[in-house]
């Protein structure tokens, strides 16, 4: 094989690279069943690697590609991987986990070797490791005097796990339970106290309170619930017509204080999994962002509307609809946008400006913009968002439903996916550390977030493949010291949902971000999905965060998030108090956001770097608070546009997408464009408009120089609409 001497003629540099496990962790391999894909002969067997003695050595064959594995015994949490190699080493290899030998995770990015000894610090779980060459550095094979990995020797099984786990879990006293036979005056009494608590309160919509009422399968008598902020009503049923509440779960103006003429911040609340019968024939969901109403049942009709919508008042800025069957029409009213999305209507009635339709049945023509309709037949991929619920002995399961491809309609009854039992979550609570939860992690287990706030002094970091991460009733994640508060690995299928993060006080760089810069893996037929995350710079605190979300890994989903700098909130805001440049940034390739609200960030809002993106509908109003034209030049003029394609961009396409202005704090500030994308035939807008809201500030074009500047001539707020570019 290959000599030290051999390789400096070849001009191989051989270099040693310190680095020792922490003094905690063990070394779990040596010792250990090693096998290789190959040998290169008898002299160089896979046992040579992990005999700990640095005079033998496995090698392979002289071909692409080899690996070699070690079995640990049982699953381990993995930190540190000390690779000695010989100077025939891998150009091109990852480090790979599994809990059976046969599927594989990667712990590493595609890592590039070097004769001596290579440190690589990881995080992850399982019984098997792996080096898994692509690519050799010479003419001969691949060679390791030793292969060491190292972990804590903590056994993270979900089965036997350190942290306490249970099928029958505890939710907190945030999270009400409710079985049909619970007298309906006990229901609606604890809804109307946690209603009221709020009613024209001035602290209610930045406040800590958090809300969950869960309803077992069964019927129910007449409940009619309020739903104020933090507050989310949902089933425990399989399906949604497990659970039938007869009555209301009722969301109109009136009560907020500061906006008691509108509903344009009803914001943060949820229903899902459930059916109302309601009273009168017709529910009312007058919502704004970040208040989704996913697999739900209206056996009637649905208004989005105030009851005192008209005359100057009753304005509404949502929303989001999916995965929901509504037997009557649904009527939007005020509605200025709204997305649904893979459901079933009897019919649509109205629209404002933007209304969006993908995988609707029963959905109106696609017309923007008289009327400003934007429908697509199917939505190219979904998954659907996991949900609790009750099995018939009792115990608590997420269900987790399965990716689906040009979907239309609702996804139930008999909903494709996966269940997983309570016992293999970690449910975590408020004042639970970042350290306890990553804890949580590394023994292999999901997360399951009950309502609260949740002080972060590290990252949580997600790292095994198909995690679940999820939370009830808007938990609500608080970064310190800059950190970023979650992190999700470039690795198959996670699943992230129902969380609420708000900026520290100490600028975090990004809040959340997913994969590793310039990683590009193919994860098209298990992708990451993020549902119902929502994100805020300036809350109840004076956040600050120069990036809210950054997604590196191809393929990901981005289903509903809300990434809001905040205009107003608990704590005072300013153009130099919470601030925030962008709200998303994509690198990674063919990432598809379906129900994209980003408002009111110092810098291009949406940054798309990654090709063959896909958005179906985005929302936008620019920072409301620009001091004057000076302190806002973008590099390509007055401002910065709302949706940015990189210029180095050859395929994306936009459906349905609307930015507002609204410069009341200096009405001469203007932006030269909302959307700024490459002259390419492959770039594709469709259904784009712009608004100034009270014909207050201005945007000087739609498209890059196409569109025509708002306020309109018309005036009263009337759009520009771009129904094609190019």
């Amino acid at each position: 094989m290959l000599s030290v001497a051999l390789a400096a003629a070849l001009g191989i540099t051989v270099a040693s690279v310190a680095g020792n496990a922490s003094a905690a962790d063990l070394p779990l391999s040596q010792g250990k069943p090693a096998t290789a894909s190959s040998v290169e002969s008898a002299a160089f067997p896979a046992s040579a690697a992990v005999d700990g003695d640095a005079g033998t050595r496995w090698s392979s064959t002289f071909a692409d590609p080899q690996w070699l594995q070690v079995d640990l015994g049982s699953t381990q949490s993995i930190s540190q991987v000390v690779l000695n190699w010989e100077a025939a080493y891998a150009s091109a290899f990852t480090i790979q986990t599994s809990p059976n030998g046969s599927t594989w995770t990667n712990i590493s990015p595609v890592t590039t070797g070097r004769a001596g000894v290579q440190t690589l610090n990881v995080t992850g779980s399982g019984r098997y490791v792996r080096m898994n060459g692509t690519t050799r550095a010479t003419p001969y094979g691949y060679s390791l005097w030793e292969f060491q990995v190292f972990g804590s020797g903590v056994n993270p099984s979900p089965s036997n796990p350190t942290l306490p786990t249970s099928d029958t879990p505890d939710l907190g006293p945030n999270v009400r339970i409710f079985e049909p036979g619970t007298p309906a005056s006990t229901i609606q009494s604890a809804v109307d106290q946690a209603f009221n608590a709020q009613l024209r309160s001035p602290t209610a919509q930045f406040g800590t309170q958090r809300h969950v009422f869960l309803f077992k399968p069964g019927a129910y008598g007449r409940v009619w619930a309020n739903v104020g902020f933090y507050t989310t009503l949902a089933g425990l049923g399989l399906n949604p017509d497990d659970v039938t509440i007869n009555g209301a779960v009722n969301v109109d103006s009136g009560w907020n204080y500061g906006d008691e003429s509108n509903a344009t911040q009803n914001f943060w609340r949820s229903m899902e999994n459930l059916s109302i019968v309601p009273e009168g024939g017709t529910n009312r969901w007058a919502v704004s962002q970040a208040a989704p109403m996913r697999r739900v049942h209206i056996k009637g009709n649905l208004t989005l509307a105030p009851s005192n919508q008209d005359n100057g008042q009753g304005y509404s800025s949502g929303g989001y609809l999916a995965d929901s069957v509504v037997d009557g029409a649904v009527s939007s009213g005020s509605q200025q946008q709204w997305y649904t999305r893979d459901s079933r209507i009897a019919r649509w009635d109205g629209g404002v400006w933007n209304m969006v339709y993908s995988g609707v049945q029963g959905a109106p023509p696609n017309a923007f913009p008289n009327p400003p309709h934007t429908t697509l037949a199917t939505t190219p991929v979904t998954r659907e968002k996991p949900y609790l619920y009750v099995d018939g002995a009792g115990l608590y399961r997420v269900f987790v439903p399965a990716l689906r491809r040009n979907s239309a309609g609702a996804s139930w009854p008999n909903t494709a996916g996966t269940s997983i039992p309570m016992r293999e979550f970690y449910v975590a609570k408020p004042g639970d550390s970042a350290a306890r939860i990553n804890s949580a992690l590394a023994q292999g287990l999901n997360l399951f977030f009950t309502p609260g706030t949740y002080s972060l002094d590290e990252t949580i970091r997600v790292t095994r493949a198909n995690t679940v991460v999820t939370g009830i009733g808007f938990p609500t994640l608080i970064p310190n010291n800059g950190v970023e508060a979650l992190n999700v690995a470039d690795v198959d299928g996670v699943k992230v949902s129902g969380l609420t993060f708000d900026a520290g006080t100490t600028n975090s760089p990004t809040l959340m971000s997913v994969g590793r810069a310039g990683v590009h893996t193919d994860h098209a037929a298990n992708p990451i999905s993020l549902q119902d995350v929502f994100f805020r710079i300036g809350s109840s605190v004076q956040g600050k965060a120069t990036t809210t979300l950054v997604v590196h890994s191809d393929d990901t989903i981005i289903d509903h998030i809300w990434a809001w700098r905040a205009d107003h909130g608990g704590a005072p805001t300013g153009w130099a108090v919470n601030t925030g440049d962008t709200g998303l940034v994509v690198n990674g390739d063919d990432v598809l956001a379906t129900g994209l609200f980003v408002e009111h960030y110092q810098k291009y809002e949406v940054i798309w770097n990654g090709n063959r993106g896909k958005t179906i509908f985005f929302q936008n109003e620019k920072p409301y608070d620009v001091p004057n034209q000076a302190a806002w030049i973008g590099p390509r003029g007055n401002g910065y546009a709302a949706y940015k394609v990189a210029d180095s961009v050859t395929d994306h396409q936009l459906w349905g997408g609307g930015s507002y202005a609204f410069f009341n704090a200096n009405p001469s500030v203007r932006v030269d464009r909302a959307f700024e994308v490459p002259n390419r035939a492959g770039v594709r807008l469709r259904s784009v408009l712009t608004v100034s809201l009270g014909d207050v500030g201005t945007i000087a074009n739609v498209v890059n120089d196409t569109g025509g500047s708002v306020p309109n001539p018309a005036g009263n707020t009337t759009p520009r609409n771009v129904v094609a570019y190019p």
